[in-house]
Parts: structure tokens; sequence; C-alpha cells
């Protein structure tokens, strides 16, 4: 997969912080808006985690 995946991951990333944005700005549910935040923090995680080479091996 080379750099598809991570780079899917931050394209992801985005579109979940924007989703956020627009949760908090309609006033929606607090829990909604915290869950997708969450997400949105997974999706860069992994994202930028998956970039590090492996050490080890």
């Amino acid at each position: 997969m080379g750099a598809a995946l991570p780079t899917l991951l931050l394209i992801l990333a985005g579109v979940l912080v924007g989703g956020v944005w627009s949760l908090y700005r309609q006033g929606a549910p607090k829990a909604a808006v915290v869950i997708t935040a969450l997400l949105a923090v997974l999706a860069t995680a992994g994202g930028v985690l998956w970039l590090f080479p492996e050490s080890g091996s």
C-alpha cells in the first residue's frame, strides 16, 4: 500500500475535523461532537504513526 493508506487516513481525519466543526456550529449533542473528534484524532494518529519506519527486525 505504500503511502496510500496514511494519505487516506489523513484525508479522513480532515473530513472528520470538518464534521466536528459543522456539528459544533449546528448545536449537535455534545456526545456526537466528542465521538467525531475522537475519531478524527484516531485517524490522524494512525496516519502519522503509519509513516514512521519500522524499527527492530
